[in-house]
């Protein structure tokens, strides 16, 4: 699919923001005043910054806020309402520590699930879709998880839960590409089930259905070469995982944190842009594109 900056950043900002509000919830001795104003702001922008670049995305981005109708059906709309159930919850959980230096648990952790649970929301928007057998899979759900409790411990400071982590995403960050690059060959679907020709003898393609570009074209296909692929993901996993894991293992110093932050962020929106750039859309396989 067609790996648009919008979507790229709405996806890995947001899961960090919200990783570092569900440490925030869950932490027995949070941080108060500015400090907590510092934090909270951060975990709060990142997720903020990432769900209004997704509207950037949409094709008539006033209609944005029909989207909180759909949510018997849509996991867009239900991660639209966990997203503003979250914002309430560790938006007032943040005010009482920040002006009355007060923890009520009960808010930090229906904050950090609300968090959680979010994120899982944003991961389900891409792992339902059954045209795209490479997401379509529990660990695209998990590795969303992952990656943003990774990022989020990064973020608030917690080195050893945070280098555990990172090693946890990196690992299965490996394996989910490994195993998403045979998903479409397992799933069966062909040149004959995507035209509906099979049923009367072997398909094959002519000339293409279409003498220039369109929609689908434009937003679901994208083919990225296997070595120029294989180069992207050496990089990801070394500044998503590795770097920061090298740099957490020295001693301590807020610039070599700092690094170790801008570092995973980096590694992140790589692999975010491998993330989409390799979905392979069975629509694809009308247009002879796999």
């Amino acid at each position: 699919m067609h790996p648009a900056a919008s979507i790229i950043a709405f996806t890995s900002l947001s899961g960090l923001g919200f990783g570092l509000l569900f440490w925030l919830g869950i932490d027995a001795t949070p941080p108060t005043g500015w400090t907590a104003f510092v934090f909270f702001a951060i975990g709060i922008g990142l997720a903020g910054a990432g769900l209004i670049s997704s509207t950037f995305h949409l094709g008539r981005p006033e209609r944005a806020l029909k989207a909180f109708t759909q949510w018997q059906t849509s996991w867009l709309s239900r991660e639209a309402w966990c997203a503003v159930a979250a914002f309430a919850v560790m938006g007032l959980y943040a005010l009482l520590l920040i002006f009355s230096e007060v923890r009520v648990a009960v808010l930090g952790w229906l904050g950090a699930w609300l968090s959680v649970v979010t994120v899982y929301t944003t991961s389900m928007i891409y792992a339902q879709l059954k045209t795209v057998p490479r997401w379509h899979h529990w660990s695209t759900s998990a590795l969303f998880l992952t990656l943003s409790l990774a990022g989020g411990a990064l973020l608030s400071g917690r080195v050893s839960i945070a280098m555990v982590l990172l090693l946890i995403a990196g690992g299965l960050q490996m394996w989910w590409w490994r195993d998403g690059d045979k998903r479409l060959a397992a799933s069966g679907t062909d040149l004959a089930s995507a035209t509906g020709l099979g049923g009367i003898g072997a398909v094959r393609s002519f000339e293409p259905p279409h003498t220039g570009s369109n929609y689908l074209l434009r937003e679901m296909v994208h083919v990225v070469g296997r070595k120029h692929a294989q180069k992207l993901r050496l990089i990801a996993l070394a500044l998503m995982m590795a770097l920061p894991v090298v740099l957490l293992l020295l001693p301590f110093h807020h610039i070599l944190a700092l690094a170790a932050v801008l570092s995973h962020v980096a590694g992140v929106f790589v692999a975010r842009w491998l993330f989409f750039a390799e979905a392979e859309h069975v629509v694809g396989l009308y247009y002879g594109k796999r």
